[in-house]
């Protein structure tokens, strides 16, 4: 697989002076992103010499020496020269690398506060390497040990992230290739994990998905937040894998685990922070609501999506497969991919009955705010009938904007648009070229 999208990504930012780290679900293929498309093209189209391409992978045991960050960073200079001739650093796993004490900081002259700054960390080893002015740094890192916010927080403006994700459905295609429509009900239940893809036996797909879970994503989270209660948080895993798309806050999902439990101790406050840390490890994605008349964000309820649907098709053991549900998760996806930000539309709409005025709330499922312009898209697996039509299309009469207003639903129907200009595409062309209806973000 090329992954044209992020090795753009990764060129249009060489040289920048700041440290590439790249993130995303674990083993969504920021490994093979780094150390075999980049490093490739390095060679090939870059005509880099290989001397000059440093690579490190940390978790192999013949580099556990630089785990040190001392020796790390004797390692690298000892292969870096003086002079205009730029080097490459590419470190894997850089989280194995530990701090060490620094020997010639007296420690009791170090206030409480200030302890961070007795120790040496690979932070500080990335940023000594910026200050050559030939050397460009690129790291991934374990969902368990380094995420986005470590990235904002201990770079400090130093580090630029570069989230990918697992294979979209253009990418799924382009790899198993034959047909469209066969690769849509495969995608739609197994998802787009790199390993899943590439294992053609059905078993072993469906227990290599099953064991992410288990063997990786449920490790990384406690290790990482030193998590206690593991039955609430597999609680939640399943609540919020069984409810994609639907609008949720903290305090409905803790009523329904303590039903679900028999318990009455989870508390809408820890619910909010495990959803903070199951986040943060990109296993899901928020929707806020945004008010389109009242130009406003609303804080709750909002909506949760699978950074991968064959992951939560898995975590379910292959139980509540609804299309119309997986379709929309998948739909979010794509748009978090291309780089748009997304959020769950509402309009207030009032009528009349009976001489009484009443106004309900509608929803949109995606609204993208790009500066002035605006785009609004409904996930419609079908509208086999009027009432299901205009049921779509209500929410879009009532904005009276003339921002962009598409309708994906589900099957191979080509781009139109409808008397009110509405555009509509169907689900598979819309992912194989989005670009065909939507802007670029």
């Amino acid at each position: 697989m090329e992954r044209d999208l992020y090795l753009k990504q990764l060129l249009s930012r060489m040289g920048n002076g700041l440290i590439k780290v790249i993130t995303g679900i674990r083993r969504c293929g920021k490994s093979y992103l780094v150390f075999t498309l980049f490093r490739n093209h390095l060679l090939k189209e870059c005509n880099i010499p290989p001397e000059r391409i440093i690579t490190l992978a940390l978790d192999d045991d013949t580099n556990s020496k630089l785990r040190n960050p001392l020796r790390l960073g004797e390692y690298l200079r000892k292969h870096i020269t003086n002079g205009s001739e730029r080097f490459y650093v590419l470190i894997d796993e850089i989280q194995y690398c530990y701090r060490v004490k620094n020997a010639s900081i007296d420690e009791k002259l170090v206030a409480p506060e200030d302890r961070d700054s007795l120790f040496i960390t690979f932070y500080d080893v990335l940023n000594g390497l910026l200050r050559l002015e030939n050397v460009d740094v690129y790291v991934t890192g374990s969902n368990s040990k380094m995420l986005s916010d470590d990235i904002k927080t201990i770079f400090r403006g130093r580090g630029d992230e570069i989230r990918i994700h697992p294979f979209s459905f253009s990418e799924y295609l382009a790899c198993v290739q034959g047909d469209k429509l066969d690769a849509w009900e495969d995608y739609m239940t197994y998802g787009g994990m790199p390993l899943a893809v590439l294992e053609k036996n059905t078993a072993r797909r469906r227990s290599y998905l099953a064991g992410l879970y288990e063997e990786v994503y449920l490790k990384d989270l406690v290790e990482r937040n030193s998590i206690r209660n593991l039955q609430l948080l597999e609680s939640l895993l399943d609540t919020l894998s069984s409810s994609i798309g639907s609008l949720t806050n903290p305090t409905r999902l803790a009523n329904t685990i303590n039903s679900i439990t028999g318990q009455k101790d989870t508390t809408a406050n820890t619910v909010e922070q495990y959803i903070r840390y199951l986040m943060q490890a990109f296993l899901f994605g928020k929707a806020k609501r945004y008010d389109i008349k009242g130009k406003k964000y609303l804080e709750t309820p909002y909506k949760l999506y699978s950074e991968d649907v064959g992951v939560r098709n898995a975590r379910l053991n292959w139980r509540q497969q609804e299309r119309t549900h997986l379709m929309e998760n998948i739909i979010y996806n794509e748009l978090v991919r291309l780089g748009y930000a997304v959020d769950v539309g509402i309009v207030n709409v009032e009528t009349r009955k009976d001489g009484v005025r009443e106004t309900r709330q509608h929803e949109i499922d995606f609204v993208i705010n790009q500066g002035f312009e605006r785009i609004y898209i409904q996930s419609a697996f079908a509208m086999e009938t009027e009432e299901k039509r205009d049921s779509e299309l209500l929410p879009f009469r009532h904005c009276r904007d003339s921002f962009l207003k598409v309708i994906v639903s589900g099957g191979n129907e080509k781009l139109w648009k409808d008397e009110e200009g509405v555009a509509h595409i169907g689900i598979l062309p819309f992912l194989l070229d989005a670009s065909t209806v939507l802007p670029p973000p």
